[in-house]
């Protein structure tokens, strides 16, 4: 008797189309394992739009949809065994909530693009959905798919730094650094910007939901309070460009985290470190196989991706031997296979392998929201400190 063969899991991408940068980066990071399979789109706002992009990936006529509500209404119409088993969700920020919440509460697993969505309330909202539905609720917080990035917090968790005492985030990005919204000639740019459809926060939402994520993931620690000095220093812009914040943990360790895209040059210049009694870990993402460890006694090492000493969950997220370069789009498909490592336990009854299902979930992306809120309101507050 031979095993069955796994059939490739079935995908939806609402958003992502012609011109998108981040929905490209998510079906390179679908396809590198070769386990999800992507069936049906609406891909762009633009009926029209949708329509030619969905023909530019080869998707069926009958599911290349000119909207989303076309898209889910089609699945809902099909046999259980044809629909979608998941949907990855990669539009501006104020279209993830209808979204995302349509296909949860029709008890579809969902891939959302971060920051999840704009108010505390509607990311309670989505929680309740996944918890009701019992259903797979990714957000892709991709850092955390970096293999150092794993050994780090496996490193943390087994107390090889001791009591943590201080941590230090900076994502800094310079693409920003000049006033390019409303020209025309940047996409990314324009919506970014754009209250209506960013949100409340400019680059603290962007990308300093990405460096909180970081710190959330990779130490453990939990936010008590923050104090946040955000900035739009690009004349005319709209939403914050340049955010410093000092946080007070649970505990007692302190932290600063710096989200800044008007850094003339830099390009995306994510950091991390850590300090604990025992010792202190940094990581950079522009050097994403090393991480350095600084004992307290004895001489600093460089820990490489792809050695054989790392812990099981390092090793797991490396694809190729030490060396070799592996960084974005892999880190992205880590966080894709820990999704399909979930769904794919359900629908085989059983319980998923938690190193093999080790993705951000609808829980972290939620905490995000509330980040993001707490910083906009300690920015517009003369009390500065702001409870969590």
């Amino acid at each position: 008797m031979t095993d069955t063969p796994l059939r490739k899991l079935r995908c939806a991408m609402v958003g992502g189309g012609r011109d998108a940068f981040i929905g490209a980066v998510h079906r390179k990071a679908m396809a590198l394992d070769g386990q999800i399979e992507l069936v049906a789109g609406a891909l762009s706002s633009s009926p029209e739009k949708a329509r030619a992009s969905g023909r530019d990936l080869g998707l069926a006529d009958d599911r290349n949809h000119g909207d989303w509500q076309s898209l889910l209404a089609d699945e809902l119409k099909r046999p259980p065994q044809e629909r979608i088993d998941f949907v990855s969700i990669v539009t501006p920020n104020h279209v993830h909530f209808p979204v995302a919440e349509a296909f949860a509460e029709a008890g579809f697993h969902v891939v959302c693009d971060k920051p999840l969505v704009h108010t505390r309330a509607q990311a309670d909202a989505l929680v309740a959905a996944v918890k009701k539905q019992g259903t797979v609720f990714g957000v892709t917080y991709n850092y955390t798919g970096y293999p150092m990035v794993r050994q780090a917090r496996e490193m943390v968790r087994s107390g090889q730094l001791g009591e943590l005492r201080k941590v230090v985030v900076e994502y800094n990005q310079g693409w920003l650094a000049s006033h390019v919204e409303g020209s025309g000639s940047n996409k990314q740019a324009d919506w970014r910007t754009d209250p209506a459809r960013s949100g409340a926060a400019g680059a603290i939402g962007d990308i300093g939901s990405h460096a909180e994520n970081l710190v959330a993931s990779v130490t453990g620690l939990e936010i008590e309070s923050l104090c946040a000095d955000l900035s739009a220093l690009v004349p005319g812009r709209m939403l914050d460009d340049d955010g410093s914040l000092l946080l007070r943990f649970k505990g007692g360790a302190r932290g600063v985290l710096i989200a800044s895209q008007i850094n003339t040059g830099l390009e995306n210049d994510l950091r991390l470190r850590i300090s604990g009694a025992l010792g202190t870990l940094e990581w950079r993402q522009e050097r994403p196989s090393e991480l350095l460890h600084l004992p307290h006694d004895g001489p600093k090492r460089i820990l490489t991706r792809g050695s054989p000493w790392l812990c099981e969950s390092a090793q797991r997220a490396s694809r190729l031997p030490a060396g070799h370069p592996e960084g974005f789009i892999e880190a992205f498909a880590n966080i894709y296979g820990g999704v399909v490592a979930d769904i794919r336990a359900r629908l085989a009854g059983i319980a998923a392998d938690p190193l093999a299902a080790d993705y951000p979930r609808v829980e972290d992306g939620a905490r995000g929201v509330r980040f993001i809120e707490s910083a906009v309101a300690s920015a517009a507050s003369e009390a500065k400190w702001t409870a969590w």
